[in-house]
């Protein structure tokens, strides 16, 4: 599950709110086990998403770095390269 949680600062354009609701939603269910919860933990994993959600979009805002923003095709473009080395 965690593979799908992606680098989310330094990039050009920034990262959106639903670049960072669906990495808080792989990381609360990393987190609890549950790929889609039940009706009766729904309320909590929910509330789990949002808060989880602004933490990081506090957090990314909050950063700083002088390193040049990076280029989200070309880093997709090293992330093929890798998975077909590794994957081979």
């Amino acid at each position: 599950m965690c593979r799908n949680i992606k680098t989310l600062f330094n990039f050009d354009p920034p990262a959106t709110s639903d670049e960072v609701r669906a990495s808080a939603i792989q990381f609360v269910r990393k987190l609890s086990g549950f790929n889609k919860p039940s009706q009766a933990n729904q309320a909590a994993f929910d509330l789990a998403v949002e808060r989880v959600a602004a933490a990081t979009q506090e957090m990314l805002n909050s950063l700083v770095t002088n390193a040049p923003a990076r280029d989200r095709e070309t880093e997709a473009i090293r992330a093929k390269a890798r998975a077909s080395r590794r994957f081979a």
